[in-house]
């Protein structure tokens, strides 16, 4: 494993535990050209896929063809205006206006370990646990510098890459476009797998054929966003969950993005992801550097499973930080769908003593303690207690809340202005918006200008103070709506092209700024519920609200499409009442414990108002999950079922690292006719060991190779929605 040059043949191989990545330099021009990536190959002779010596040649060897040299040479990282007419991964213009950039390999360095990109989130390791390479390249005429960066780790399979650009000429030029990874490949009948959504229904997979042209997915809202999420697999037609050809790409950025896919007139696929082009244009001043975010690309021959196991391996490993990154999180009750706005003091404890009772462990009041913040329309900006509202003010709630022996959280929106807000009053210059126009609202609030300095030392003086008055030990980070009107009066009109993404650099600082002062802190994001959720924030936050609909059957296919990518570690999860406030469905008590056992886990309810069975009802839940997070936190995740496409039922499981335990869970979504037991083939078992089978009645004992390939009976259960767990336990371990 690692990463090496074969300086004779000018060839660098990049090797993971399972996957090999090649390119080469050729011609005296020194182009670089993608060569190889996928199953990890043994040799390094594979430069006859450049295709050099086929006609039209280099131009060394025929000027005449340059163009069409350029057009169909594998480029590993293409740029504009020269000649090559497929997508640029980058696009410059000059101070007189050119568009136009070449680039030439010059040297490169292999080190071990791994640097940070300044500013941005980015994954980690140490020195022996990490190779980097670094190509330089360069542009004389322009006197541009681009250094490629690309990362291997020793335990995963996944390549963190990125770019960064130095002006080291003489006068301004503009970055129109930059993404962090390109890859050129034969298109091999690719079929693009993707998350899509909307509000309160997030990460909904799709999977389409490639076609000609140009296709892909990204955002303009300043948000990762979710209509669309900042990862693309290419698949083989026949890839499965078990088997088959997957690559996979996604996004360590929150903010405006594309990752798009063109099929060429030579049945060749380039494919990119970085920033958006669209509002994006970077003024770089002679001395200045631009780093893109970091894009974390994926190999597995393994089917879905492979490329879901190395993300969720890697992003536990080199991704998540701070004390919870591995610990359990404390089950919590949020008042937000309890009382909304409507709460005092009073109506906190009371939701806190009964709370205590049954087992819950951190209370988080929701939106509404601030300001003069009686409704969505005012007070956001305003980042001081309401002590009309909370009497005696939040040391003293939290005093009591503490004494219940429950932890304390909190919520902000920070990034957010309202129009009738002190804030506002004081500064409306503070707010995006274009000079002269009157900037659209949305959820009746601003965006804060947080490429501006002042802003974000206010913001942050604000919120520390709060945090700072008691003992708060959760943040919830809410953001809940998109930018626009992208006008700032702290930049000068070359550089207003800088502001979605300034905004998303004064956001990560921001978070940065929390996580270091108050490292005890479990911070989660939110924005709008999944809005916002990638490994960008997952950086800052070890786990992120991934949707505002807390209805267990709609979270089925959300918690399917997060867990493509993301642990289970990560997805925000909890358990809510019924009729559900978003679609107005009643599913069981016990079916919505176990939907949110596989994320944090927590409850958004009044528990003050509900049945007495219910309260035992999470008094056992409370049980599973102290019992069982250990084993979801940290194992591997399978999907076995999705109800998104049989429409029956939906059942995932997770095996422990060291293969001695095992949970699934089987929701029932429609109870049809003719009804009988479901057999589930299980997965990730020790085909000899023998598993002792709980929860299926009577206990049974298995061995792992019928389990994976006869299956588990799933005894059926009248009722649509009703939900079943099984753990199983590998004998030996169990005697």
């Amino acid at each position: 494993m690692g990463i090496v040059y074969y300086e004779q043949d000018r060839i660098f191989k990049l090797d993971t535990p399972r996957t090999s990545y090649m390119m080469g330099v050729v011609d005296k021009e020194g182009f670089l050209g993608h060569i190889y990536y996928g199953k990890k190959v043994s040799g390094h002779e594979l430069a006859y896929l450049l295709r050099t010596e086929e006609p039209p040649f280099v131009p060394s060897r025929n000027e005449r063809d340059r163009l069409s040299f350029l057009d169909k040479f594998p480029m590993e990282y293409p740029t504009h205006g020269i000649g090559d007419f497929r997508e640029a991964a980058l696009r410059v213009r000059s101070a007189a206006g050119h568009k136009f950039c070449t680039l030439s390999y010059v040297s490169h360095k292999i080190f071990s370990g791994k640097k940070g990109i300044e500013g941005l989130p980015a994954s980690f390791a140490g020195e022996g646990k990490c190779t980097t390479l670094e190509i330089l390249c360069r542009d004389a005429h322009l006197g541009m510098e681009v250094v490629l960066s690309y990362s291997v780790f020793e335990d995963s399979d996944v390549i963190a890459r990125h770019a960064e650009v130095a002006n080291q000429g003489r006068e301004r030029i503009f970055l129109e476009k930059i993404v962090s990874m390109s890859l050129d490949m034969d298109n091999r009948c690719f079929e693009a797998l993707t998350l899509h959504g909307s509000w309160a229904r997030e990460c909904h997979r799709e999977r389409r054929p490639l076609g000609r042209g140009f296709q892909g997915i990204g955002s303009r809202r300043g948000i990762s966003g979710h209509q669309d999420h900042p990862f693309m697999a290419l698949m083989t037609p026949a890839t499965s969950q078990e088997s088959g050809e997957v690559y996979g790409v996604q996004m360590v950025y929150s903010g405006n993005y594309e990752i798009r896919a063109e099929v060429s007139q030579f049945g060749t696929v380039r494919w990119q992801a970085g920033l958006e082009g669209e509002d994006f244009c970077w003024a770089l001043e002679p001395g200045e550097r631009f780093a893109s975010p970091e894009a974390l690309l994926t190999y597995s021959d393994r089917g879905l499973d492979g490329m879901t196991g190395s993300y969720h391996d890697f992003i536990r490993c080199h991704i998540l930080r701070g004390e919870y990154k591995d610990r359990k999180r404390p089950i919590l009750i949020n008042n937000w769908e309890a009382t909304y706005f409507d709460f005092d003091t009073e109506k906190l404890l009371s939701i806190a003593r009964e709370a205590a009772k049954l087992g819950i462990e951190m209370l988080v009041m929701d939106d509404g303690w601030f300001g003069n913040r009686r409704d969505e329309f005012r007070s956001l900006g305003d980042w001081y207690v309401n002590e009309e509202k909370l009497k005696g003010g939040l040391s003293y709630l939290v005093e009591e809340v503490n004494k219940l022996g429950m932890k304390f959280g909190i919520w902000f929106e920070p990034e957010m202005i309202s129009p009738d807000s002190d804030l506002y009053r004081a500064h409306p210059d503070w707010a995006i918006a274009v000079p002269g126009r009157t900037p659209s609202m949305a959820r009746g609030q601003y965006v804060l200008d947080l490429s501006r300095r002042e802003v974000v030392d206010c913001v942050w003086e604000q919120v520390e103070a709060v945090l700072r008055s008691a003992n708060v030990e959760y943040v919830k980070w809410d953001m809940n709506r998109p930018l626009c009107d992208l006008g700032s009066l702290g930049l000068p009109p070359e550089r207003q092209g800088e502001l979605a993404h300034r905004y998303m650099l004064g956001v990560y600082e921001l978070q940065e700024r929390l996580v270091t002062r108050f490292p005890h802190i479990l911070l989660e994001n939110c924005a709008s519920g999944g809005g916002r959720f990638d490994a960008g924030m997952l950086y800052y936050s070890p786990q992120i609200w991934c949707s505002d609909d807390t209805d267990a059957i709609e979270r089925l296919a959300i918690q399917e499409g997060t867990a493509l990518i993301y642990p289970l570690s990560t997805i925000g999860a909890h358990v809510s009442n019924c009729p559900n406030h978003a679609v107005g469905r009643n599913t069981p008590f016990e079916t919505r414990g176990y939907v949110a056992l596989a994320g944090t886990f927590g409850y958004e309810l009044d528990v003050t108002r509900i049945s007495e069975e219910d309260k035992e009802m999470i008094q056992e839940q409370a049980a599973l999950y102290h019992k069982y997070n250990d084993l979801i936190r940290e194992g591997d995740y399978y999907r076995i079922a999705s109800a998104a496409e049989n429409h029956l039922y939906d059942c995932w499981q997770v095996v422990g690292k060291d293969g001695k335990e095992s949970l699934v869970t089987w929701i029932q979504v429609l109870c049809g006719p003719g009804r009988q037991s479901h057999m589930v083939r299980l997965k990730g078992l020790e085909e000899s060991a023998r598993y002792r089978v709980e929860g299926a009645g009577e206990e049974v004992e298995l061995s792992g190779d019928i389990l994976m390939y006869v299956g588990l009976r799933i005894p059926d259960r009248r009722g649509d929605f009703a939900g079943q767990v099984f753990h199983l336990v590998r004998v030996e371990e169990a005697e």
